[in-house]
């Protein structure tokens, strides 16, 4: 059957960061056939992004999530100033969020702290805020501006017409939604691209993160964001090198967040206790060791370098952890979800001005290629990075000799944090961006 839904009660559209542009003349609200004119699933925050550019246009969005807010989700919670661009840009209040300047880096011995860089394109500061309610300060923007919610709603998979095109979704509680354009913003599950045979690339890097809150009154405020390139097991002396790297983000609510994460490239994925990995890493930590973690420590995978391919095919456009679009330069997902949910919305209000047939289907195969010319070159050189990385006499070299050296450092916090201006910027952004023009998007 056909759930029923209420009519949109979107706001007056207005243009997108990315140029969306006011179609709802051309669209209006959805049809008898349809229940909407867009359904994205899954309200994390590459879907409630894109049902918020979706709704501002003027597009009757129903925005499907499978639980109810608030709820946990595994991440380091810390935002760079990508994602921190990309809540400004949508209006998001981040006055009393923590926020921090940039980045401390451990490691060889060494020991050195990167503010974030200068730049037009984006601030100069990241934040830190909680998945327990970051995803649903979010949704809530998106109900705001005309998007519908409907939480508990857990979709199963894709529903398809006789010509095999999506034409709506399916529900574990048996009910059935209907819309000519589907955003799947379902994370690495995945579910909408499987349906599809969309299967993910194991030519492409693939993480695995834990992580847990300890409670710090001492660095709950601290405004760096803390990485270790190394991890050790106990005091640097007598302890052993584990493998991958760690955080500890300050959360400003008497807590920190810490975890680790190890990449496929390393010898031990798959093959150990990550958590276990992380409470001993942790006693190597003099005023954290032996502070009882609040709360279990969880775990998730991190797919990157966008290792599920097509990003569109019949009806369906893949966002976020969806596509693969974790920066396997450091496991940033979050603004790659929010940013890739910019474009489909887009590229989705511009094709749903168009008439049914090849012209729709000539704006939506734009969504692929967009992707490609903005991360593909810059993933590859991401591909590369992890493979040399997961060799640890590599790692070991390069925190040795090159923490040291602090111009060294500033370009590689560029490329790690994927931090450049594309037009007018320094020597180091030049290099940068002409190194990802020439790297192949494979």
């Amino acid at each position: 059957m056909s759930a029923s839904t209420p009519p949109s009660t979107g706001t007056a559209p207005v243009a997108g960061a990315f140029g969306v542009a006011d179609v709802a003349g051309a669209v209006g609200s959805a049809s008898a056939e349809f229940d909407a004119d867009v359904i994205v699933v899954g309200a994390g925050p590459g879907g409630s992004t894109a049902a918020y550019y979706l709704a501002r246009a003027g597009l009757d969005v129903l925005l499907l999530e499978k639980t109810t807010f608030p709820r946990e989700k595994v991440c380091g919670d810390g935002l760079t100033p990508r994602a921190t661009r990309s809540l400004v840009a949508m209006g998001i209040d981040t006055s009393d969020w923590a926020h921090n300047q940039g980045l401390r880096i451990l490691g060889g011995g060494h020991r050195l702290e990167l503010p974030w860089p200068e730049l037009a394109s984006y601030p100069g500061h990241g934040l830190v805020r909680t998945r327990h309610d970051f995803d649903e300060v979010l949704a809530r923007h998106a109900q705001k501006a005309g998007a519908r919610l409907r939480e508990g709603t857990n979709v199963t998979g894709p529903v398809l017409d006789a010509r095999g095109r999506v034409v709506g979704v399916t529900t574990k509680s048996g009910e059935t939604f209907r819309a000519p354009l589907t955003v799947a913003a379902d994370g690495v599950s995945a579910r909408i691209a499987l349906g599809l045979g969309i299967s993910k690339r194991d030519d492409r890097p693939m993480g695995v993160a834990v992580r847990g809150y300890l409670p710090s009154e001492a660095r709950t405020r601290d405004d760096w964001l803390e990485s270790h390139l190394e991890l050790w097991d106990g005091p640097r002396e007598q302890g052993r090198l584990l493998p991958g790297y760690g955080w500890i983000f300050g959360v400003g609510d008497g807590r920190v967040n810490v975890g680790l994460g190890v990449l496929n490239t390393s010898e031990a994925f798959g093959k150990v206790d990550y958590k276990d990995l992380l409470r001993r890493w942790l006693e190597g930590i003099p005023d954290l060791a032996g502070v009882e973690l609040d709360g279990p420590v969880r775990g998730a995978a991190l797919p990157m370098g966008f290792n599920r391919k097509p990003h569109y095919r019949d009806g369906v456009l893949l966002i976020g952890d969806a596509a693969g679009a974790v920066n396997p330069f450091n496991g940033e997902g979050i603004a790659y979800a929010m940013e890739t949910a910019e474009v489909a919305a887009e590229i989705v209000a511009q094709a749903l001005g168009r008439p049914v047939g090849p012209s729709r289907e000539k704006a939506l195969a734009e969504y692929p290629r967009a992707l490609a010319a903005r991360y593909g070159g810059y993933y590859t050189l991401g591909r590369w990075f992890v493979g040399a990385i997961g060799h640890p006499e590599v790692m070991r070299l390069a925190t040795r000799y090159g923490l040291p050296r602090p111009l060294l450092m500033r370009f590689t916090l560029k490329l790690l944090a994927n931090l450049t201006d594309p037009r007018g910027g320094d020597a180091l952004d030049r290099v940068i961006n002409g190194l990802t023009k020439i790297a192949p998007a494979a």
